[in-house]
């Protein structure tokens, strides 16, 4: 079935710790950072030249292991078949039997956090990414720019300093999305990062089948081929950048940063993918969470005394459902599995690949998710981006659900599984992303490295957090963290190599404490305790109830000891407020909510675009919600048969467009499920003319729209606020990706063929437009 719609150089120390010399010593007791206590890097030695760095590598070709991270999304503990899912994931699966698996890892709650920890070896907070990346509060909230500090240069800047080649593929959202443009600023992009390749998309979304791509610096189309799918074409550029470097420069290491769209909503796969669990789910999610629950204990990935959790408040028991509900569940659980398991196969063929050239064995592999599974699907699930949590929707009814039950997984749907899977996801665990408890931050850690690690099919159960990879990678390679990168002074590394877990099954955890934050939820690790505040609106954090868990005794957060231990609450709420201030977390915002999220995204009333334009992302686009504002184009014709797109954002599910066709103007405004048209009363005349679409608020939940062709009013209809919530972006001249209207259809963009001059937007202040 068809699923598509139609920097200045650093050195590394001349005496350089290889591959071979930690293979043989496999990290014993006590390794550190040359010069460095705890974790944290020592500055770079002093008179050690990039000369010298190049020499060193050359004089040992191919010791360096090369290094790779495989980033999934939103996939929760339980997924993968290693971590004890039905989901069939045997490509990584292999990785975990040839390596290490993680039973006590965790991310931050968040995508974009996490990612510049990863990156980093820093907390999100200290290097100014303390919420996603479509959160700029300005320079006011330092922590949260929604970019990564120069003070902190990422893996890829480090290691390009020390002779690699850096490679990047899939999702970035560590930019400011108002910097999505295809005109930048491109110091946040990943080749601003130290990337000397990169193919993939800026947002922290997008649709499976029609993608905002980018590559290197440049905005670029989907390829169009009929069966297209996101996850394979990274793979495929994975692959390609790889077999490129290999066989241009053999003798470089190099260093692939890979992070899939899978298994982030839209949750979007060929149906031959969702077809392999058909007769699978019909057990429903209660019995597949214990399922699942059982299998962990059998493999020894849970402790045997762990005990199985009640539903989540909100879950209906799958006995209580209807069968009309049930056909539904099923199948978005179908098409959520069939994702991971296209993804698996992708991994495989990069994997595959990677053995053919010969690196396979000495190339050090993670593979994590971000966070935790994500509840925005909510009760029902989600067929379109509006209806979604992300979206900012209501959720639409059951009865809109089952109408559109069989677009599941097809491209310009946003499906997102009920929040009833996203629990089986976390499984042993309660809650969700976006909190601290391991719900939201506890996930899969597989280490692979054949070179390296000789311990292979074991469990790890040390505590680790993602801050903690990067600095590890470092360790392995010898690589003291340089002290100044591009002449900008360089953060200490926080984070705890976890090499010594390489051979030290049994050693205890060098981790010590670990501080959480995230939207205003909040949580501290440490020696084995942790404590939990969950942010709940219209309470102050100071008076906000704090849970206490053991988490030695405890492993899935099931006993509250904060009445029992009340001085350890103490202590443990002393050590998070520390750790927050040394990671200027101060002042703790809720992201989302602040008035100041869009105060550093440029503050225009007029925006004037030009032919030929790239596609912009919506947050980069005029910010039309709740205003009033009026749209001008002057356009040039000769014919009667030439016309096309004028403008247009978004998608069907969510999004405006205004275009000529059989010599009329017509505006288009989709939004959940309702499609608002309006057509000019008199045709537009041949020659120069002026067209414009004019809103007008008028109260709080809409206003009018108005079509004016060369200055006369040639249509008018009510009208909703005309903000748009979509995947797709902002297009001059043409509708690419997801077409808006079903009026003209997508195969080849509607392009307006006519001559177009520019488009003109004027935007009248919210203040303005409420009088």
């Amino acid at each position: 079935m068809n699923r598509r719609h139609k920097t200045k150089r650093w050195a590394r120390p001349v005496t350089v710790t290889t591959a071979l010399a930690i293979t043989a010593a496999l990290l014993p007791t006590g390794a550190a950072y040359a010069g460095g206590t705890a974790g944290v890097a020592a500055p770079a030695a002093a008179g050690v030249t990039a000369s010298a760095t190049d020499a060193a590598l050359a004089a040992a070709p191919g010791a360096q292991p090369n290094v790779v991270y495989i980033v999934l999304d939103d996939m929760g503990f339980s997924d993968l078949g290693s971590y004890g899912s039905e989901i069939k994931t045997p490509n990584i699966d292999k990785l975990a039997a040839g390596g290490l698996r993680y039973t006590n890892f965790h991310a931050t709650p968040l995508c974009s956090p996490t990612r510049a920890s990863l990156l980093t070896g820093r907390n999100p907070q200290a290097v100014g990414m303390g919420s996603v990346a479509n959160v700029d509060l300005g320079p006011e909230y330092p922590h949260t720019r929604g970019r990564v500090s120069p003070t902190a240069a990422t893996a890829a800047e480090v290691l390009k300093g020390g002779g690699y080649t850096t490679l990047g593929v899939g999702k970035w959202h560590q930019a400011p999305l108002h910097q999505a443009t295809p005109a930048g600023p491109f110091e946040n992009w990943p080749l601003g990062k130290g990337f000397q390749r990169y193919y993939g998309f800026l947002d922290g979304y997008t649709d499976q089948y029609a993608p905002q791509l980018i590559e290197d610096n440049h905005v670029v189309d989907p390829p169009k081929k009929e069966d297209y799918h996101l996850t394979e074409d990274l793979a495929e550029h994975a692959s390609r950048y790889v077999s490129d470097h290999v066989s241009v420069q053999p003798e470089k290491p190099f260093f692939l940063y890979w992070g899939l769209g899978a298994q982030h909503a839209p949750h979007q796969v060929p149906q031959r993918n969702a077809d392999l669990y058909k007769g699978v789910y019909e057990a429903g999610w209660d019995r597949i969470r214990e399922e699942r629950f059982e299998r962990q204990k059998k493999i020894g990935l849970i402790p045997e005394d762990t005990p199985f959790p009640a539903r989540d408040a909100g879950i209906a028991a799958w006995s209580s459902l209807s069968q009309q509900q049930k056909d539904l569940y099923v199948r978005y659980q179908q098409t959520y599995a069939g994702m991971l398991t296209q993804a698996d196969e992708q991994i495989g063929h990069f994997l595959d690949d990677l053995r053919k050239f010969g690196k396979l064995d000495n190339t050090l592999i993670y593979l994590i998710s971000d966070n935790g599974a994500s509840k925005a699907g909510g009760e029902n699930g989600s067929i379109g981006y509006s209806q979604s949590g992300f979206g900012g929707g209501s959720g639409g009814t059951l009865e809109d659900k089952l109408e559109s039950i069989e677009e599941l997984g097809a491209a310009g749907t946003y499906t997102e599984y009920p929040v009833g899977w996203a629990q089986v996801s976390a499984t042993p665990f309660r809650q969700y992303k976006g909190t601290a408890y391991n719900g939201g931050v506890q996930v899969p850690l597989i280490v692979h490295w054949p070179d390296g690690i000789k311990d292979r099919g074991a469990l790890r159960t040390q505590f680790h957090h993602v801050s903690d990879l990067t600095p590890t990678v470092y360790e392995v390679l010898g690589i003291t963290p340089p002290q100044q990168v591009n002449g900008i002074p360089q953060q200490p590394i926080t984070g705890t190599s976890l090499a010594y877990t390489f051979s030290g099954q049994n050693e205890p955890t060098r981790k010590k404490t670990q501080f959480f934050l995230m939207n205003g939820n909040r949580a501290i690790w440490s020696e084995g305790w942790k404590a939990v505040a969950l942010r709940k609106p219209g309470v102050q954090l100071e008076q906000e109830a704090w849970e206490l868990f053991d988490t030695r005794s405890d492993y899935n957060e099931s006993r509250n000891l904060a009445q029992q231990y009340p001085e350890k609450l103490k202590e443990l709420k002393k050590i998070w407020d520390e750790e927050a201030r040394n990671n200027g977390a101060y002042p703790i915002v809720n992201g989302y909510s602040s008035p100041a999220v869009t105060a550093a995204a440029p503050i225009r009333s007029s925006f004037i675009y030009y032919p030929g334009l790239k596609h912009i992302g919506l947050s980069a686009a005029p910010k039309l919600k709740g205003i009033s504002y009026e749209i001008s184009i002057p356009i040039q014709r000769k014919e009667v048969k030439e016309e096309g797109v004028l403008v247009a954002a978004g998608g069907s599910d969510s999004g405006y467009t205004l275009y000529l066709k059989k010599n009329e103007l017509i505006y288009e405004f989709h939004q959940f499920g309702k499609v608002y048209r309006i057509v000019s009363d008199t045709p537009v005349p041949l020659g120069k003319a002026e067209v414009k679409f004019v809103y007008t608020r008028a109260g709080e939940k809409g206003g009018s729209g108005a079509l004016y062709v060369n200055g006369r009013k040639a249509g008018e209809a009510e009208l909703p606020f005309t903000d748009v919530r979509s995947t797709d972006g902002l297009d001059i001249g043409r509708d690419t990706l997801l077409p808006v209207s079903l009026d003209y259809g997508d195969p080849d963009e509607f392009p307006f063929t006519g001559l177009l001059e520019k488009v003109e937007f004027k935007l009248q202040p919210l203040a303005d437009s409420k009088k």
